[in-house]
C-alpha cells in the first residue's frame, strides 16, 4: 500500500494577503520562495481566515469550527471539551505530528502533546530561518526513517511586530542562542507603496519598509522548509499549504473584519494532484474549511460537528455550490479588550456589525503601538479628512457596508446610501440566518441593533461570557 501523503502546513504571522508577489504585491522581491509554491501549485484569490487575530484564528484552522462553537474566542485554549482537532485526528491515523513556533497559540488544547515541539525561543524568537531548516530536517528525517507519514505545522513569527529594523535589541545578542537574524533583503522607504487604507506619510513608509523586511525573512524561512523536502526526497509526496493567520498589524487590518483583516494568501501545492500555476478565482474559502479539506485529501474520515467543509472539488478544477460568502468575526485583542464584530462578505460587498461601538468606547490594539498611528495622529491635527479617518478607527460606528469590489480599502461607508439599500438588506438578512443557524450568542443584539441599551447589555454579557473588559 502506498504511503499516505505528508502534510506541511506553513503559516505566517500577520502577513497581509497582498504582501505576497503572487497575489500582486506592489513591492517587488518580497516573497520569491512563496511565489515558487504558487507557481508549482494553486492560489486562492478569495480565501479568508475566520477571525483576524492569532490564537483564535489558529484554533479555527485546526478545528473547522467557528470561534463561538469551539469556545476559543480569545487568547486561551478551547473551553469546549472533546472537540476533534486536526493534529489529533492525524496522529490517530498514524501520522507523526510536529510543530515549529507559535506552539501555545497553535495547540487548541493545552494537554495535547506534539511528537516534536520547538517554541519561540528554540527558533531564534521565531525569526531564524536556518533553525527552522535544522529542526524541520530532524523531524522529517525521523519520519522517513520510521516509514511514517508526517504532519508538520511550521509557524513563522514574522512579520509580526516588532518588525526588522525596529526589533527588540536582545534578539540579536550573542548570549541568546539561537538568535534572530537579518532577512536576505532589507527594504527602504523609497521602495514602498503605502497601502490604500493608510496615510502616505514618511514614518508610515518607514514602518511599512520594516514590515516588508520581516515579510522577506518569513519568505527565507519558507525557502528553508522547501529545501528540507527536496533534501529528504519527500517533496513529491507532500501536500503543502501556505497561509497567514490574519492581516498586517496596522490600523484597519488585523483585529478587525475588513477585507484586509481576514483575506489571506492561501496557496496549496500537491504534485500530481494540483495543476501548476493555477488560480481559483470564483469560489470563496474560509479558515473553517482547512481541517475538513486536509482530511478529505488524505482519504481520512471527517469527524462530525465541523462548520467547514472540504473544498477538494476545487483542487480538481470543479465547481462547488455555496461558496459565494464567508462569515468572519472578532471578539478580543491580546490585551483582553472586547470588541465584538460580525461580518459577512461576498466577492463584491461586505457588511459589518459593531455592537461595541457607542461613540465613547475607544478601540485599542497592538497596531497603534508603532510609528504609523503616531504619524497619523500628528498629521490629523492639520488634516480634517485624515482626522475623520483616525476618529473612525478609534470609535467606529455600529454598522458598516462597503463595496469591496470597488473599494477594497474600506474608505467609503455606504450604510446610509439608498442606492445600496437592497444589497444591504440582503446581507443583513444573510448574516442573521447564519447567526441563528450557528447559535451565535450575538443573535439577539443583532436583532435589536438599533437599541443602544441592548448593545450595552450585550457588552456586559460578553465580558461575562469570554472574560476581558467591555
Amino acid at each position: 500500500m502506498p504511503q499516505r501523503p505528508n502534510v506541511l502546513l506553513i503559516t505566517a504571522d500577520d502577513m497581509n494577503w497582498d504582501a505576497v508577489g503572487a497575489f500582486g504585491c506592489p513591492v517587488a522581491g518580497t516573497t520569491p520562495n512563496i511565489d515558487r509554491i504558487a507557481t508549482e501549485g494553486m492560489r486562492f484569490n478569495h480565501a479568508h481566515v475566520t477571525i483576524s487575530v492569532c490564537q483564535p484564528s489558529r484554533n479555527t484552522l485546526l478545528t473547522g469550527r467557528y470561534p463561538h462553537r469551539h469556545r476559543g474566542e480569545g487568547f486561551y485554549h478551547l473551553r469546549q471539551p472533546g472537540i476533534p482537532t486536526l493534529p489529533q485526528e492525524l496522529r490517530s491515523a498514524g501520522y507523526r505530528v510536529g510543530i515549529l513556533g507559535k506552539v501555545s497559540h497553535s495547540t487548541p488544547y493545552a494537554d495535547f502533546k506534539w511528537d516534536t515541539t520547538f517554541g519561540e525561543l528554540d527558533m531564534g524568537h521565531g525569526r531564524n530561518p536556518a533553525i527552522y531548516r535544522q529542526r524541520a530536517l530532524e523531524f522529517v528525517r525521523g519520519a522517513v526513517q520510521d516509514q511514517q507519514p508526517f504532519f508538520l505545522m511550521a509557524n513563522s513569527h514574522d512579520p509580526h511586530r516588532p518588525f526588522y529594523g525596529n526589533d527588540i535589541p536582545y534578539w540579536y545578542q550573542p548570549h541568546q542562542t539561537p538568535v534572530a537574524v537579518p532577512p536576505s533583503r532589507v527594504f527602504k522607504p523609497q521602495e514602498i507603496t503605502t497601502p490604500g487604507f493608510l496615510a502616505d506619510l514618511p514614518d508610515v513608509r518607514l514602518e511599512i519598509a520594516e514590515y516588508y523586511s520581516s515579510v522577506r525573512r518569513c519568505d527565507d524561512t519558507v525557502g528553508c522548509l522547501l529545501d528540507v523536502l527536496r533534501e529528504t526526497g519527500t517533496d513529491q509526496n507532500t501536500l503543502i499549504l501556505y497561509l497567514s493567520d490574519n492581516g498586517m498589524a496596522f490600523p484597519f487590518a488585523k483585529t478587525n473584519c475588513y477585507l484586509n483583516s481576514t483575506r489571506t494568501p492561501w496557496i496549496m501545492r500537491w504534485p500530481g494532484h494540483l495543476k501548476p500555476d493555477s488560480v481559483e478565482r470564483d469560489h470563496m474559502i474560509s479558515g473553517i474549511d482547512l481541517m475538513p479539506t486536509v482530511l478529505d485529501a488524505l482519504g481520512l474520515p471527517l469527524p462530525p460537528g465541523m462548520d467547514g467543509r472540504s473544498f477538494l472539488p476545487l483542487l480538481r478544477g470543479e465547481k462547488q455550490a455555496g461558496r459565494d460568502l464567508v462569515f468572519t468575526q472578532f471578539y478580543q485583542t491580546s490585551a483582553r479588550r472586547n470588541y465584538p464584530i460580525r461580518c459577512v462578505q461576498s466577492r463584491q460587498f461586505g457588511y459589518l456589525f459593531n455592537p461595541w461601538s457607542n461613540g465613547t468606547r475607544v478601540f485599542k490594539n497592538e497596531s497603534q503601538d508603532g510609528r504609523t498611528m503616531a504619524a497619523m495622529d500628528q498629521a490629523a491635527a492639520s488634516d480634517p479628512q485624515l482626522a475623520q479617518r483616525v476618529q473612525l478607527f478609534r470609535y467606529r460606528v455600529p454598522e458598516e457596508f462597503y463595496d469591496f469590489g470597488n473599494d477594497p480599502n474600506a474608505l467609503h461607508n455606504l450604510i446610509n446610501d439608498p442606492a445600496y439599500a437592497g444589497e444591504l438588506n440582503n446581507m443583513q438578512a444573510t448574516l442573521e440566518r447564519w447567526m441563528h443557524d450557528t447559535q451565535d450568542p450575538a443573535l439577539e443584539v443583532f436583532r435589536h441593533r438599533q437599541s443602544p441599551q441592548a448593545c450595552e447589555d450585550f457588552m456586559r454579557h460578553t465580558a461575562d461570557l469570554i472574560g476581558g473588559t467591555s
